[in-house]
């Protein structure tokens, strides 16, 4: 009997363990991940409640009307079709084309679902039809659609530019665009999937934007490694591949603050085989590669840094940032921001308020600190080496005149590719001016000669240059 008693207290201690974990695995998923559940298709509630609420507007920054419901019901959109080109992969599309666009992923606020009864019965007694609330994103339409006048119309690619200092998404934008009030069957067509946002899905190797992860790895792991001093030949012969410069150069001696201005692939690949590949690893990860990306106001793919066939020949093309790197253009900007903001990489952010229909706040920003990178002395020396990129490297056509701008370029060779994916990430070091830019431009050629141009034409503008 005594047996008997202790097997049923075990048994109902498993069961009470197991149900306190259930609630609080519940409250993590919803807390986590209640936003990606709530906007899913599957969702019936979310298209009931939709057809018997008026949606709310959503503004950008600067309270530019960029979504609204017209007297009919249907959902419009600004009337400047460059804006709505520009803006769509953030605000999203009545017909959901845009998987994660706020119009959907920020359905709860648009249409009040977090309404307190009360609310609802007092537009009931008015005899009005239950309207969601408002919303204001971090985006800017000036700025975005400037940004869209500079992309390559025939390409493919991304915009993005952050505030280092508390991360918000000034512009978030996917390439190519489309109209979302005037949708056509060339635009569900076009090979170049208009509706797939590749600021935050597309995955890729940066290729020498990535050095700025390796100058990290370096100077935390090779001895007095800012003095030391690389030999560039031409090309550097492993196993069954050899690792060249553009245009074949040779660079001779350089210490690293010349090999990244240079972007010496030879050099990098020379540093990461001293530093050892798990190093370098432990740096792309206090970057965030691997990182599970749960972001409060956007879903982003999560980067990889490889880890199985690691030969000396995917080592080596890893430091000048080929092999299989793969990491997106939202992450790639959130690198260089975390090296122009001290070393802390801060949460993107697109949601700047929420009001209600009697012009109340329900909604607070903040910044929030997603991750330390690395500490500030490194990211204070590798800023000063961008900013030697801008000045007398790769990344010239960045430059601003009178605005300390700091990047790095990046020219990806993708197999099947004609051309080299354009890169470009960087930064303006100036307190007035906290803006972290990352240009990506597919299958169009050199970094410095493709995405460097834009980004300096970003840069002036944010600037009034």
């Amino acid at each position: 009997m005594k047996l008997i008693r202790q097997n049923i207290r075990l048994i109902a201690t498993v069961l009470c363990v197991l149900l306190i974990s259930l609630v609080v695995y519940g409250a993590y998923s919803i807390s986590t991940q209640g936003s990606r559940w709530f906007s899913s298709g599957a969702n019936k509630y979310l298209r009931r409640t939709k057809a018997n609420v008026t949606a709310g507007n959503i503004v950008d920054r600067a309270n530019v009307l960029l979504a609204t419901t017209d007297n009919t019901g249907k959902r419009v959109y600004s009337s400047d079709e460059a804006v709505r080109r520009a803006m769509v992969h953030v605000v999203g599309d009545s017909a959901n084309n845009i998987a994660y666009g706020a119009e959907s992923f920020m359905a709860d606020h648009l249409y009040a679902f977090n309404e307190s009864y009360l609310e609802r019965l007092a537009q009931g007694l008015q005899g009005k039809i239950r309207r969601g609330y408002d919303i204001r994103l971090s985006v800017d339409s000036r700025l975005s659609k400037k940004a869209y006048s500079l992309f390559p119309k025939d390409k493919s690619g991304a915009i993005v530019v952050m505030n280092y200092r508390t991360g918000e998404l000034l512009a978030l934008q996917s390439y190519p665009s489309f109209d979302p009030m005037n949708l056509t069957q060339l635009d569900k067509d076009n090979p170049l999937k208009p509706f797939w946002n590749r600021a935050t899905k597309w995955i890729s190797a940066p290729g020498s934007a990535f050095k700025v992860i390796t100058l990290a790895g370096a100077l935390q792991h090779i001895p007095d490694a800012i003095n030391k001093t690389f030999h560039c030949s031409g090309e550097l012969v492993l196993e069954n591949t050899t690792i060249t410069d553009a245009n074949n150069a040779v660079h001779n001696d350089l210490n690293l603050k010349k090999a990244l201005a240079l972007s010496c692939n030879i050099a990098f690949s020379q540093a990461i085989l001293e530093m050892g590949d798990k190093n370098l690893q432990q740096t792309a990860s206090n970057f965030g590669f691997g990182d599970y990306f749960l972001f409060s106001d956007l879903v982003v793919e999560n980067s990889v840094y490889p880890t199985t066939d690691r030969t000396e020949k995917e080592i080596a093309w890893t430091g000048p940032g080929q092999s299989r790197l793969q990491v997106t253009p939202l992450h790639m900007c959130m690198v260089a921001a975390a090296i122009a903001n001290d070393g802390i990489m801060m949460e993107p952010k697109l949601l700047l308020g929420v009001t209600n229909n009697a012009g109340v706040s329900r909604f607070d920003f903040f910044a929030r600190e997603h991750r330390i990178a690395l500490d500030k002395p490194t990211a204070d020396t590798i800023a000063d080496y961008m900013r030697e990129v801008v000045r007398t490297g790769t990344g010239t056509r960045a430059g601003v005149s009178g605005i300390p701008v700091c990047g790095k370029t990046g020219s990806a060779q993708i197999d099947g590719q004609r051309e080299t994916n354009a890169w470009f990430v960087g930064f303006i070091d100036d307190p007035k001016y906290p803006f972290a830019v990352c240009v990506v431009v597919e299958d169009a050629g050199g970094g410095g000669s493709v995405a460097a141009p834009i980004a300096g034409e970003l840069f002036k503008f944010m600037t009034g240059r």
